[in-house]
């Protein structure tokens, strides 16, 4: 788990966070704000995070914004596990269900899930999650719930499962194999091998990751560059992520500069993207809220 320092009421950037989160936030990230700036539990964070599993022990119900469908997705299991890594507890209650839907959805030949189900299409959704087929894994969202799983191997006992086995040899097969391209395939790898420091094999691919990251325009370093580009901030969300390493100092901080120029008057963080509705506007925007201030707190600039 990420250690992020409590942040400061008492500072003007997150006052002003604070205002839009109670404004506009939904409850889960009410909560998750509150445990961050020391006013709140992990526990009451869980609670909340409890109400978007389903029986089938997966995520849904618009816990990722832009999918407002109720049903189960691979993405919702990913964005769980990154919440409960924020709050650094994986409560049984939560992770039972859990790895027996991932046991259910991983491909049986390959390992892995899919980028998201065909049911993803029966509700409104942001338009690049519609989907056609869904018996191919994907990397996407594949590497990142590897990884999560991997750093939380203490909690559960996941580690000794087949499904596991095979979901974590598909993920090392195609980020040795695939020709990996985009930002949301390509952070998936990072995030993966974040976890592998003791594996021999992963010297190969960090090598072929540290010759892509190296390369003029992968990572954006114009901070006021537009549209739905990939900034430093994006590669690097804290001062520890992996990326920092291929960015200079002054730029990691013209970058921080900049995000605290983008709040707006009404205090909270702006989307990058068309919304889908004004509702998943305003949930992204209190998740996204969140995500500044802990990125700024990481860096020490709040």
């Amino acid at each position: 788990m990420k250690k992020y320092p409590l942040l400061d009421m008492s500072h003007p950037t997150v006052q002003q966070a604070s205002d839009f989160i109670f404004k506009n936030a939904r409850l889960l990230d009410r909560l998750r704000f509150a445990h961050l700036s020391g006013q709140g539990s992990p526990e009451a964070v869980l609670q909340a995070l409890a109400a978007y599993q389903n029986k089938d022990g997966g995520f849904g119900h618009a816990l990722e914004p832009d999918i407002r469908s109720p049903y189960s997705q691979p993405q919702g299991a990913e964005f769980a596990l990154h919440l409960m890594d924020e709050v650094g507890i994986y409560p049984e209650s939560i992770m039972t269900g859990l790895g027996q839907f991932l046991e259910r959805q991983s491909n049986p030949v390959t390992g892995g899930w899919p980028y998201s189900f065909r049911s993803v299409n029966e509700h409104p959704h942001a338009p690049w999650w519609t989907t056609e087929s869904d018996d191919t894994a994907s990397i996407n969202p594949s590497g990142s719930i590897v990884a999560l799983l991997l750093k939380s191997r203490n909690w559960h006992p996941f580690l000794k499962e087949k499904w596991l086995n095979r979901a974590i040899q598909y993920v090392w097969d195609t980020v040795e194999s695939a020709d990996l391209t985009g930002f949301h395939n390509r952070i998936q790898a990072v995030h993966f091998l974040e976890q592998q420091t003791d594996e021999p094999r992963a010297t190969v691919v960090k090598a072929r990751v540290d010759q892509y990251l190296s390369k003029p325009g992968v990572i954006e370093l114009d901070p006021k560059a537009e549209g739905y580009v990939h900034k430093v901030l994006d590669w690097a969300p804290d001062s520890t992520s992996y990326a920092v390493q291929f960015v200079p100092e002054h730029i990691i901080s013209l970058h921080l500069d900049h995000l605290i120029s983008e709040q707006k008057d009404d205090g909270g963080w702006p989307i990058s993207w068309e919304p889908l509705s004004s509702a998943a506007e305003n949930e992204w925007r209190g998740h996204l809220t969140i995500q500044r201030l802990k990125t700024l707190s990481s860096y020490g600039r709040i």
